[in-house]
């Protein structure tokens, strides 16, 4: 059984989610635009707090429980499923030239952008790639994007890609980790601005406990299980 352990909610933390330090300057630049467009013309004025209240709401940061649970392999990003498939991780993680699963995760501009570490281990390999921006939903972007690469060594000896890759709108994907350091499940790691999508590259073996147009919640959703031997979903229950 999956334990969760969870904090006393105020009603409050339904309606107000803190933002990540990254979003404040970003906040402070569209409220400034909307009080020169109140002097303008106040409809135009209200159109920037709209949009200001939406930056806000990009940026923000909410805590999630954490599953507690050996092996467990959880989302590194809200958003949906929009890919499972084989495919070979990217060729500057060194694992390899065999496909692995990979399950990838598309965030609109409406999802919130902070990644989190699918699963406990060791940055073992890290590589940034300038590419393309191609919609992050396409196959092809995995490829050609811009992109942000990690390998997570596992205590077993296993490992784990997960790869930041920027999409049609982003422009800047930022990460907070290096080679050689520990990450927990569910810590976070990065965040990409503005629409993206992380894949994860399971190890052999294991088997993806999701399906298609799924919603994740980054830190929160269990991907996959490390050492059981359990079925692939098929299909996604309405």
């Amino acid at each position: 059984m999956v334990e969760r352990t969870r904090p006393a909610m105020k009603m409050t933390d339904t309606f107000i989610k803190p933002m990540h330090p990254e979003g404040r300057k970003f906040v402070a630049i569209f409220a400034a635009i909307s009080l020169v467009l109140f002097l303008i013309w106040d409809p135009l004025g209200w159109l920037g707090m709209g949009l200001t209240v939406w930056c806000y709401y990009f940026f923000r940061d909410p805590k999630r429980a954490v599953p507690q649970g050996a092996g467990l392999i959880v989302s590194p990003a809200d958003g949906v499923i929009s890919l499972i498939e084989k495919a070979v991780p990217p060729q500057e993680l060194g694992m390899g030239p065999e496909a692995l699963t990979r399950v990838s995760v598309f965030m609109s501009v409406f999802n919130c952008h902070v990644n989190r570490a699918p699963v406990a281990g060791t940055i073992g390999a890290m590589s940034y790639r300038p590419g393309k921006f191609l919609n992050a939903s396409l196959d092809k972007a995995s490829e050609d994007n811009e992109r942000n690469s990690l390998r997570i060594d596992l205590a077993d000896g296993r490992q784990i890609a997960v790869v930041q890759i920027a999409g049609l709108v982003a422009r800047r994907i930022m990460w907070w980790v290096s080679e050689g350091q520990s990450v927990r499940t569910g810590e976070r790691f990065g965040l990409i601005r503005f629409g993206s999508r992380l894949d994860v590259y399971l190890p052999e073996g294991v088997h993806p406990q999701v399906a298609l147009g799924q919603t994740m919640v980054a830190g929160e959703t269990v991907i996959a299980v490390l050492g059981r031997e359990l079925p692939a979903a098929v299909g996604l229950v309405e």
